[in-house]
């Protein structure tokens, strides 16, 4: 008797979307087949060009090499259709960030924040020396310094046009900033009575004039703003706290985190609270939204989108179906991280219940972001790990250690295959999410690093901290 070879073992299986739609059609594949064999088979039933790059799962598992691997190969039927479940990854790839290619000084006091322009031509920071700046990429030098803040710039945040920035500093005053001279624009914006803890502007689908904008502070209010007449146009009251972090959705609410302990969901044109959002039991330090990176860079117009980057109308109607393509029916996915050590992933726009809460970390959650591609989230913490899990569910997938003190900022890589943090040990690091380890480690900061992005275009890393120095 002739005892099959698993060289030789066929087994029958069919290709599933991540959404469960199933090709109709089955395949008699041998056991050991690659990756890169799936990949193709993959991209010929799609109709896809032949090197899209996919993801594939069985149970859940990732098949990494050959399905043999994935499969227990003495418990599987050869009668019986396996489902081999695909996900289609960015096409393009971002390098990883290897080393520092300039550290410019300037600021007198602590970078507190860095952040990218939304079509990655710009960038700008706000610093305890009370200006804000912005560089030049190409050089690598300081384009203008701004002066008009007489405390501690807290937070910076960009319009969606790349246009125009706002900063809000520890007196609680607001000054907006032309990014092309480096001038302020209209009046000081006055109206809250302590520091500026957040910055957001309304999504470019819903105002491609990008006008509003909204601000947090820690008198506990919530301000909406009209940049161009620089007026407050309604204060959202009913925080008895702080308000630690703002979020503008796509579909027309804006979310406050608060260190009273709840998030509330605000109708920003009329000002109607809609719900409260209760079970954190700490204060609620950040939030992230699935849709943040399709919101952050919603105005890009690339070539092959065969829209007139002028044409404001066209772009906010490309911008609005990438948006509907990740939010589609389900709506959108916010996180919550807190002083409780906890997560929620909530469904904001119609339940009031949490549907997952994801515990695990030791100490406070500084920052939570979803990744591109909102399959994966990450959540940093003061227990100097970084966690993974599973962006629709909250599955814990993985924690991520390295850092040997708090680590306080995380940003992700437009193709979502790579994650950089910065902590108080004075280093970034850049973690790769096919191994979940680490992949570079980035010295140079001589002290604590505040802050850290990664440009939307994927080229380039910018951080700033405690050392006064601003390193791409």
């Amino acid at each position: 008797m002739e005892v099959e070879s698993d060289q030789e073992r066929k087994i029958l299986a069919r290709f599933k979307s991540e959404t469960g739609e199933e090709s109709g059609v089955l395949f008699d594949l041998p056991i050991n087949i690659s990756v890169t064999q799936l990949t193709s088979i993959c991209n010929q039933l799609l109709e896809q060009e032949e090197n899209t790059p996919y993801l594939f799962f069985v149970d859940e598992k990732e098949i990494v090499k050959t399905l043999d691997d994935a499969l227990e190969v003495s418990k599987v039927n050869t009668e019986n259709v396996i489902d081999i479940v695909y996900q289609q990854q960015a096409v393009f790839r971002v390098r990883s960030v290897t080393r520092c290619t300039s550290s410019i000084p300037g600021h007198g006091e602590a970078v507190i924040s860095v952040k990218f322009s939304p079509n990655g031509s710009g960038l700008a920071s706000g610093s305890g020396d009370t200006t804000v700046r912005f560089w030049d990429l190409n050089t690598q030098t300081p384009h203008h310094t701004c002066k008009g803040h007489e405390n501690w710039v807290l937070c910076i945040a960009w319009s969606p046009d790349s246009s125009r920035l706002v900063s809000g500093c520890k007196n609680g005053v607001i000054l907006q900033w032309d990014a092309e001279t480096g001038k302020q624009v209209g009046p000081k914006m006055k109206g809250h009575k302590q520091w500026i803890t957040s910055l957001v502007w309304e999504p470019y689908h819903s105002n491609p004039d990008c006008r509003y904008f909204a601000s947090s502070s820690k008198d506990g209010d919530v301000r909406i703003w009209d940049s161009s007449l620089g007026r407050c146009l309604r204060a959202l009251s009913s925080h008895t706290q702080s308000v630690t972090a703002l979020q503008w959705g796509g579909s027309n609410l804006l979310y406050s985190s608060s260190q009273d302990r709840t998030i509330k969901v605000w109708r920003p044109h009329d000002g109607v609270l809609c719900r409260t959002l209760q079970g954190h039991a700490h204060w609620v330090n950040t939030m992230t939204l699935n849709c943040d990176y399709v919101l952050r860079t919603g105005a890009i117009v690339r070539p092959s989108d065969g829209v007139d980057p002028k044409d404001k109308l066209a772009v906010a109607k490309l911008a609005k179906s990438r948006y509907d393509e990740i939010c589609g029916e389900k709506g959108e996915l916010l996180v919550s991280g807190s002083d409780d050590f906890t997560l929620f992933l909530w469904n904001p726009e119609s339940e009031k219940k949490p549907l997952a809460r994801m515990t695990g970390h030791q100490q406070l959650i500084n920052c939570v972001q979803f990744s591109p591609d909102t399959r994966i989230l990450a959540s940093a913490s003061f227990d100097k790990s970084i966690k993974l899990w599973d962006g629709k569910c909250g599955k814990f997938i993985a924690t991520l250690r390295g850092h040997v003190q708090a680590v306080y900022m995380i940003g992700w890589s437009a193709d979502s295959r790579l994650l950089v943090s910065g902590s108080a040990d004075s280093t970034l690091k850049v973690w790769n999410m096919k191994t979940k380890k680490l992949e570079h480690d980035l010295p140079g900061h001589l002290d604590e690093v505040y802050a850290v992005d990664w440009s939307p275009l994927g080229d380039k890393v910018a951080s700033g901290g405690k050392d006064k120095v601003l390193k791409l």
